[in-house]
C-alpha cells in the first residue's frame, strides 16, 4: 500500500474511532440525566428500583401540607388515587402549588420519604401533565398495591 493511501486510511479509522467515542460519551451523559416518571403506587411497588433520581407525579393530597415553623422545609403527600407517598421539599414552592392540584417532583427516596429537589405545579384548573394523567389512569386499573408508604416498611 502506498504511503498516501495508508495515511488516508489511518485518518479515516481515527475519525471513526473519535466519532464512536464521542457518541458513546454523549449517550452516557444523557442516560445519567434521564429522570423517569413514576406514580406513588409504582414507587411503593418497587418499580422505581434503585434509581437514585426519578420524577414523582400525582396530586397533592388534601390536608397533607405542613411547613416547619421558621424554615422553608415543607412536607406533603402525593397520591395517584390508590397510594400515598410522603414528600419533603426545602426550597421555595411554585406559586401555583396547592393541595388537590397536580404536581411533578424530581428527587430520590430516603427512608421511605421522597426528598424532592424540584417541584413543578400545574398552570391552570384543567391541566395535568399527560404522562401523569396516563399513569394515574393505569394505576386505578391495578389494585394489588399497598395503600401507604408506612405499610411497606
Amino acid at each position: 500500500m502506498k504511503p498516501v493511501r495508508r495515511r488516508r486510511l489511518l485518518l479515516v479509522v481515527l475519525l471513526l474511532a473519535a466519532a464512536g467515542m464521542s457518541t458513546a460519551l454523549v449517550a452516557m451523559a444523557l442516560q445519567r440525566n434521564v429522570a423517569y416518571l413514576y406514580t406513588p403506587v409504582e414507587v411503593l411497588r418497587g418499580e422505581a428500583g434503585d434509581r437514585a433520581r426519578f420524577r414523582l407525579g400525582g396530586m397533592v393530597e388534601e390536608g397533607s401540607f405542613q411547613r416547619a415553623p421558621g424554615s422553608m422545609e415543607t412536607r406533603f403527600s402525593v397520591t395517584d388515587g390508590d397510594a400515598l407517598l410522603p414528600v419533603m421539599y426545602d426550597k421555595i414552592l411554585p406559586d401555583l402549588f396547592r393541595e388537590g392540584q397536580a404536581v411533578v417532583a424530581t428527587g430520590s427516596m430516603r427512608n421511605g420519604v421522597f426528598v424532592a429537589e424540584d417541584v413543578l405545579a400545574k398552570h391552570d384548573e384543567t391541566y395535568m401533565p399527560k404522562e401523569v394523567a396516563d399513569k394515574m389512569g393505569l394505576a386505578h386499573k391495578k389494585h394489588d398495591v399497598p395503600a401507604t408508604a408506612e405499610t411497606t416498611q
